[in-house]
């Protein structure tokens, strides 16, 4: 019998999570539509931004793929969105060819440094109380 209670209150503790988690990001997501920006996209990009600090740093894609938590294809098309609307640049790596780098553009900085507040504030309202 204790361990089906053990169960119960494992299982009640990991939909909680994933309740607060479902909730956190559509609130991030909410809160970065009017920029054209989604949770994964500002993810990859507050990656990059940390990884990659200065204009001209490069960041392997490998780097991005276990931090942003999605399969290798779907980040493939974020990155894929991200370069189309110039916030990213890909290039292959010199050394190994199946190496991709990415690095954040101009424009890709600007729009970081202007929702980055928006993304925090959204973690408060979400997390803040935890």
């Amino acid at each position: 019998m204790a361990s089906k209670t053990v169960d119960a209150g494992l299982e009640e503790r990991w939909r909680d999570i994933l309740s607060v988690h479902a909730r956190t990001m559509c609130e991030i997501d909410r809160a970065l539509h009017p920029y054209g920006l989604g949770a994964s996209d500002f993810e990859a990009l507050d990656i990059l931004a940390s990884e990659a600090p200065a204009p001209g740093d490069l960041c392997r894609v490998q780097n991005l793929a276990g931090r942003v938590h999605l399969s290798q294809s779907a980040l493939s098309r974020l990155i894929a969105r991200l370069e189309k609307d110039g916030l990213v640049e890909r290039s292959v790596c010199a050394e190994d060819r199946r190496g991709v780098w990415v690095s954040l553009t101009a424009k890709g900085r600007e729009l970081h440094a202007e929702v980055l507040p928006l993304q925090r504030g959204a973690l408060v309202r979400m997390l803040g109380g935890q």
